[in-house]
């Protein structure tokens, strides 16, 4: 058994997947009416994301199951010690990394949120799945919070907030990533600036699309 699979993350998970699956719905049909254009300037946006995010303040914005099954699979594989995520939410993929911490035996992740109310949710659900002694929750926006205080080494980084923000926010963490470690950005297709940055070998990464809108890459220098 893993931390994932028992009692009591197990339950948790199902209990906010299907809450999630529940909200997501109806998220998803108010983005189908909106013009397309529109659409994708707000999701790419650099400016706009604050205002854009409260709007949606109680959706989970949630990973797929798959996905965050594949973020405690990456975080056990590397042996990550050392986690840093740009969006927590309700605290869904929190709760994949810091399961994969405690089975490698421990460690740290950094957590970044705006919205004080899903910080809230996001704390009750950590302490709910037992993980609380390994997740760091720093409230603000992620462009000054991760931009001080980090780990001298990062095993794997998480970047599931605004998506025009991805690249800001790779350079913040840069610096401090290892060789070999592990970088996957969710619906990373709204932001081509950081596709092309990734899928450069120039820029010292390997990438490769994972499933339909998971980007995965690796540091190589």
């Amino acid at each position: 058994m893993t931390t994932l699979s028992a009692a009591p993350l197990a339950p948790l998970l199902d209990r906010l997947f299907a809450q999630a699956d529940q909200s997501s719905a109806a998220l998803m049909s108010t983005f189908a009416q909106m013009p397309e254009q529109e659409r994708a300037r707000l999701m790419a946006s650099k400016t706009d994301y604050l205002e854009l995010y409260s709007t949606m303040k109680d959706e989970a914005l949630a990973v797929s199951r798959e996905t965050g099954t594949l973020l405690y699979m990456l975080a056990r594989t590397c042996r990550a010690r050392t986690i840093v995520e740009f969006g927590t939410s309700f605290g869904i993929s929190t709760l994949h990394l810091a399961a994969a911490l405690r089975d490698n035996g421990g460690g740290r992740l950094i957590t970044s949120e705006f919205e004080p109310s899903k910080i809230v949710r996001a704390r009750e659900n950590i302490a709910a799945g037992g993980l609380a002694d390994l997740v760091e929750i720093r409230e603000g926006d992620a462009l000054q919070t991760l931009a001080q205080g980090l780990p001298e080494q990062i095993d794997l980084l998480l970047l599931d907030g605004a998506k025009g923000l991805y690249p800001a926010i790779l350079s913040l963490v840069e610096g401090r990533l290892r060789p070999g470690a592990l970088i996957l950005a969710d619906n990373a297709d709204w932001c081509p600036e950081y596709l092309e940055r990734v899928r450069s070998p120039q820029q010292g990464y390997l990438s490769v699309p994972f499933a339909s809108d998971v980007e995965l890459s690796m540091r190589i220098g």
